[in-house]
């Protein structure tokens, strides 16, 4: 970086995490917002300060009322929106949520309305197309043991 970098516009995504949690049958965990239509992963944006890994566990403890640990990175997902800007996503493994973990399980009923687990085959009809590319793209690096880095849902490397 030069000293004309300094002058220069740079950009400042929104930043956002999100955890796959599995049950014991490999089942995928979604979960139901209020307040818009369709299902999601645990997760949302991150608060100043927060990295991504204490993002995705605040946005776990808020919605389903667990802190389970949050595993490895598995998606790096850059994502220019045209009208919601630009936005940096992770996504992270949670695992598998023991039977015991899964009772605990609280949902407050006013950002998270319902949960449920779900098979991979139903992603793409559950979830909008840009976030079910991300989640298939973090199945297949689960399934690697690897960490993808995707532009607008797309694998670059």
């Amino acid at each position: 970086m030069g000293d004309s970098d300094a002058t220069e516009a740079v950009a400042r995504p929104r930043t956002a995490a999100g955890v796959l949690f599995f049950d014991e049958a490999d089942r995928l965990l979604m979960v139901k917002p209020t307040y818009k239509p369709g299902w999601e992963i645990p997760g949302g944006y991150l608060h100043p300060g927060e990295t991504p890994s204490e993002g995705a566990a605040r946005e776990v403890k808020e919605e389903l009322g667990i802190s389970p640990p949050i595993g490895r990175l598995l998606v790096a997902d850059w994502a220019p929106h045209p009208t919601e800007g630009d936005k940096l996503l992770f996504v992270f493994d949670g695992g598998i949520l023991p039977a015991e973990e899964r009772a605990q399980i609280n949902l407050d009923g006013v950002e998270i309305g319902e949960y449920a687990f779900h098979t991979a085959d139903q992603i793409d009809a559950l979830l909008i197309p840009r976030l079910a590319r991300r989640v298939h793209a973090g199945l297949d690096a689960r399934a690697r043991s690897a960490t993808s880095y995707l532009e607008h849902g797309i694998p670059r490397l």
